[in-house]
């Protein structure tokens, strides 16, 4: 039955971890604790139970925990039920290990190999670039300490823009960003529980959304007009203003997850689609590449193959797509098939079977192609494979970006063959030729 196939399913897709293993099970309610406020080095794999290479992976770490214990923490967290906890660090594949070192509130992804002795090499270097940058006195442990005072302290602080009477309308109420505002007492004992969490979400909403969603925090027993006028009974209250509408009750959890996750689907919902751009120069794809965790580029067929209506059907698509996908913020390219021959060649698409499609992750120098059809049912497959950790990725050819040619851009039109030009031979004698042979 239905019933008992999906109790088989739930029985092999269990956690891949347990208590008697030496790698520490993490979770949104002891991620802060066991990690962030930690001094300890920490190795964190983000999983899901159903990910192959997640299963491939679990022996090894397991190993490299037991051969760590004591000198370096190797923790796993199950993104695929924590999805609040995966989403803050940008977790987009599986398994994705992170070390968190000492900065926590920026962890550096892991790029070694997959074996224990791998795992555990990386870890080592990782701990002595720590203890190195600690004897130069560059860095502490976590930066996560309570200042005793209100919500804007904590974490990365910078991040949360302290606001006042003064300044609430111009810098809220006149942006065109979206505000998470928490309205705190220096007293308030959840304000100060609050505090270092608000910090962490602050940092990470920023640099996720682009400074598009922007936190910040009002201390109501100085700001009285501010917090009057929004009617503040209790502490922390948390509200949410968007341009033009009225504020809204914050109804979410008080983990940086949970603040984090809110952010982005405000974001999602406000923010236009990236913008599909037409690759003209090695400046448009490196700038839009480098800025975004994958690059989508499509190799639409020659104009003249398609026309001007064709070639917008295809463009349609991925505007499309664009739309869909916005709020995992990745990068929309297109160029026409020849124009760009050798990033055409390190993507293996080698001059037949247009339109095609890659996935680019240009930090790691790998990528994925579009085996389905160039459509929105098909493309929506190929991303969504990827969102998840499955697809079926290679290393880019040579290991680095190609070169990339400057190119006019389209004009819109139908293409035109070349016109050839006429020669008058009329004066020629075949017998010049036949001397010249």
């Amino acid at each position: 039955t239905v019933e008992a196939f999906l109790l088989i399913l739930k029985f092999r897709f269990v956690a891949l971890y347990s208590a008697s293993d030496d790698v520490i099970e993490l979770t949104p309610s002891n991620f802060n604790r066991e990690v962030i406020q930690s001094d300890s080095l920490w190795l964190v794999e983000f999983y899901a139970p159903w990910c192959g290479h997640c299963r491939n992976l679990a022996p090894d770490w397991k190993k490299a925990a037991t051969a760590l214990k004591g000198i370096v923490k190797v923790g796993a967290v199950d993104a695929d039920q924590h999805k609040s906890l995966g989403g803050q660090y940008g977790v987009r594949g599986f398994p994705t290990i992170k070390i968190f070192g000492a900065n926590k509130n920026k962890p550096e992804e892991y790029q070694g190999g997959r074996s224990s002795q791998a795992i555990v090499d990386g870890a080592m270097n990782a701990l002595r670039n720590l203890v190195k940058e600690r004897l130069s006195g560059r860095s502490g442990g976590s930066d996560y300490k309570q200042s005793g005072g209100g919500g804007s302290s904590g974490g990365n602080k910078k991040d949360v823009v302290e606001l006042t009477d003064d300044n609430f309308d111009k810098m809220v109420l006149d942006s065109d960003d979206v505000w998470l505002v928490e309205f705190f007492a220096p007293w308030c004992g959840h304000c100060k529980n609050l505090e270092p969490e608000w910090a962490a979400a602050a940092t990470a909403v920023k640099e996720q959304t682009k400074g598009k969603v922007r936190l910040g925090a009002v201390d109501a027993t100085v700001h009285q007009a501010v917090s009057g006028r929004y009617g503040i009974r209790g502490f922390p209250t948390i509200k949410i203003f968007r341009k033009g509408e009225e504020p809204e009750d914050y109804q979410g959890g008080r983990t940086r997850g949970d603040i984090i996750e809110k952010a982005l689907d405000l974001f999602s919902d406000n923010a236009p689609p990236p913008e599909l751009l037409e690759i003209l120069s090695e400046d448009v794809l490196k700038k839009t590449c480098e800025d975004s965790q994958l690059c989508i580029i499509a190799v639409l067929p020659h104009i003249l193959d398609t026309g001007a209506a064709g070639r917008n059907s295809y463009l349609d698509v991925m505007v499309k797509m664009a739309e869909k996908y916005k709020k995992k913020m990745w990068g929309w390219l297109w160029t026409e098939a020849g124009a760009q021959m050798e990033l055409e060649s390190s993507l293996g698409i080698g001059g037949f079977g247009y339109p095609a499609m890659a996935a680019i992750n240009t930090r790691k120098m790998k990528f994925a192609l579009l085996r389905g059809s160039f459509s929105e049912t098909g493309i929506h497959e190929f991303l969504r494979e990827l969102s998840v950790g499955r697809g079926s990725t290679a290393t880019l050819g040579g290991g680095v970006m190609p070169k990339i040619h400057t190119v006019e851009p389209w004009d819109g039109k139908d293409g035109q063959l070349p016109v050839e030009e006429d020669y008058d031979l009329s004066d020629v004698e075949l017998d010049d030729f036949r001397d010249e042979l």
